[in-house]
This record gives structure tokens, sequence and C-alpha cells, in this order.
């Protein structure tokens, strides 16, 4: 709970949390949880240098984002075939490793991390240039190297999407702004009664549940005042 407040509240502020998970259990929800949360991610392998020497790998998403323009407007077809298909390995290479970064203009406000010992070099880069951690600690990791450690199982799936869920949830919450009225549920937000609230209505349809149904009495039923009136007269 404690990281998952930080988290929201980094999110609160506008801070770009970047999602790292290469390892192959990792993959989808790492890239699944961080595009529904709005975030950048690495999920394939983690290229040394991409923080301490980002001003090159700003030079190669600028190279990807060219390529991608050259297949909009058509100019790659005007290039020869060999020419074209170079182009095309080349974005797919860029793509596989930079796709889920291309849109981070900047370097990222914190790190999270799954499984800190495979990914040892991004946490080695992060803390060199004092950006925060956050990552589930397994047996085998250093708690020392984590700002924000999170007790838990890093290997299994069920556990590493159950993580990566949490983060993108407090991420979503943060950016809406939401208190205690609502909270995030699969990528959606979702209002959320107060239990006072809930008490009360309770109590209300029981209420109404035991108040008696009055039927509306017909007017042949209801006695005339004039005609009583009159008999008493003749009488």
């Amino acid at each position: 709970k404690y990281t998952y407040n930080i988290v929201k509240d980094a999110s609160a502020e506008g801070k770009t949390i970047l999602f790292v998970g290469t390892k192959k259990q990792a993959r989808a929800s790492v890239q699944e949880w961080a595009e529904k949360a709005g975030m950048p991610y690495v999920n394939n392998r983690w290229l040394g240098g991409m923080l301490t020497n980002f001003s090159t790998i700003k030079k190669s998403i600028k190279k990807l984002d060219l390529i991608e323009q050259m297949e909009q407007s058509g100019q790659i077809n005007l290039l020869t075939k060999k020419e074209a298909l170079t182009l095309r390995r080349k974005k797919e290479k860029l793509l596989a490793y930079l796709g889920g970064i291309k849109d981070m203009k900047k370097l990222p406000d914190m790190l999270f991390v799954i499984d800190a010992v495979k990914e040892k070099i991004a946490v080695q880069e992060a803390r060199s240039l004092g950006i925060p951690v956050i990552a589930p600690l397994d047996t085998n990791c250093d708690p020392d190297l984590i700002d924000y450690p999170i007790p838990g199982n890093d290997d299994a799936i069920r556990s590493i999407n159950l993580f990566c869920k949490e983060i993108a949830e407090a991420i979503i919450e943060g950016k809406m702004g939401t208190g205690e009225e609502e909270e995030v549920q699969d990528g959606e937000i979702v209002v959320k009664i107060p239990e006072g609230e809930k008490e009360e209505s309770k109590e209300e349809k029981k209420e109404e549940e035991e108040i008696p149904v009055v039927e509306e009495s017909k007017s042949e039923d209801i006695p005339v005042v004039e005609e009583t009136q009159k008999s008493e007269e003749k009488k």
C-alpha cells in the first residue's frame, strides 16, 4: 500500500514511470499494463546506456520516426527494393528494442523493474542517475539496491501480472486525481460507493419494503356528505 501511494502521488505530479521486464514470462504483462497506464516500457532487451547515454538512444528513436514517416508518406516506395528492405528490417529491429520508449522525450522519473537481478544494468544506471527504483523482491535480491521494495515472487507469471496491474492502477488513479470514491479495475475507472452510503442505501431499501402499500379508495366507497344530510332531514 505504501508503494502504491508513492506511485499514485508520482503519477498525479505528472512523473514518468518506466516499466522494465525483459524475461520471457514478464514481457506480455509489462507491455499490456504499461500501455494501459500510458507509460513507456522495455520488454525485449535492455540496451546498455539506455539511461546513462540517453542522448544516443534519442538519435536512434529519431531514425525510427523517420522510417515510419517515409512509410506513411510513400517515400520508401521510391527507393530500390534492396534499400527499402534494409530500412524495413532496421525499423523492425528498432521497434523491438525501442518501441516501448519511442514516445519518452526525457529520462524517466522512476523505474518499475521485474526481476532486479536480471535487470541489474537497468538498476545500476537508475541508481547512478538518482532515479528511484521500484521492484518486487525475491529471496535472491539485494534490498539495498531498491528504493521501494515489494516482497514477492518475481518468477511466476501470475504474480508478475499482479505486480504490473497494481502499479498500473496506481498510475491511472493518480492521473485521474481520484480519492476514495473511485477505484481502478482492469484499467477502467469504477465508481466506489463508501461503506456508510452502502449501509444507508440498504436501510432505505428495507424501509421501502416494510412500508405497507395503501390502495387508493375507489370513488364508490367515499360517502357523499350531501346525501347523508338529506336523509337526516327527512327523518
